[in-house]
């Protein structure tokens, strides 16, 4: 069965305009005024309904695309997205090359939102493929949870924490690019909604970062275009 039949809208539009909101950071009535001017009449809610089914589609089919290779280290961070008026964390990893690792947003900052977050990351890659360190900020929760993933074989007993708040530069210039994209959205109304966003903004974003380069046939937004459609074709 087709992942659009019942839509009102080919299956490249809809992922042209998902496409579209989540990589230059736009509202959805900016985003509907964008495609009225191609011919295409839609409605900002509609747009909506589209990123929040589609946009984590994209990202789940890709995921084998652009996980990163091996890397000597690993920089973890968290920043802050507002959900319903209330500060949430979305905890992110990336290689020491800048690649994405992986992502996860959480009611709470504590040792189990780290170790829910570090085994997520370690779990979606190959043992083999696991860094040699990890750098973290001061935060006390990181400690702990990586001995506990050690203790449940999770990860090797060799992998070294680091706590240099100076290696962390590059991951808090990732945020602040991947804020760029969420700061038009002036808060989400729910966790649901907020992850299943923030997905197709990561992936979009590890577009720009190369990440799917290997995978291209060709240079540009056309190559990408062609890879993402490849994914949803029957």
């Amino acid at each position: 069965m087709s992942d659009f039949k019942g839509r009102h809208f080919s299956r490249d539009i809809i992922l042209w305009a998902v496409r579209w909101y989540c990589k230059y950071g736009i509202s959805y009535r900016e985003l509907a005024e964008m495609l009225l001017e191609r011919g295409v009449t839609v409605n900002h809610t509609t747009l909506y309904r589209w990123v929040q089914r589609y946009a984590p589609e994209v990202e789940r089919r890709l995921r084998w695309c652009w996980k990163p290779g091996w890397s000597s280290s690993w920089q973890v961070d968290e920043t802050y997205v507002r959900v319903s008026g209330i500060w949430m964390y979305l905890y992110r990893a990336i290689t020491k090359e800048g690649h994405t690792v992986d992502f996860y947003l959480s009611r709470t900052r504590n040792q189990k939102a780290a170790k829910c977050f570090l085994g997520k990351a370690l779990r979606s890659i190959e043992p083999h493929q696991h860094p040699k360190t990890i750098n973290t900020d001061k935060d006390r929760s990181y400690t702990p949870a990586l001995a506990s993933l050690k203790k449940n074989k999770v990860c090797a007993d060799n992998i070294v924490q680091r706590q240099v708040k100076y290696l962390n530069n590059p991951i808090e210039s990732d945020h602040g690019k991947l804020k760029r994209l969420i700061n038009p959205v002036r808060g989400f109304q729910s966790m649901k909604t907020a992850f299943a966003t923030i997905r197709g903004f990561e992936v979009m974003r590890m577009f720009r970062k190369g990440q799917f380069a290997h995978w291209l046939y060709g240079r540009g937004p056309l190559a990408e275009v062609r890879l993402v459609e490849e994914m949803f074709t029957v």
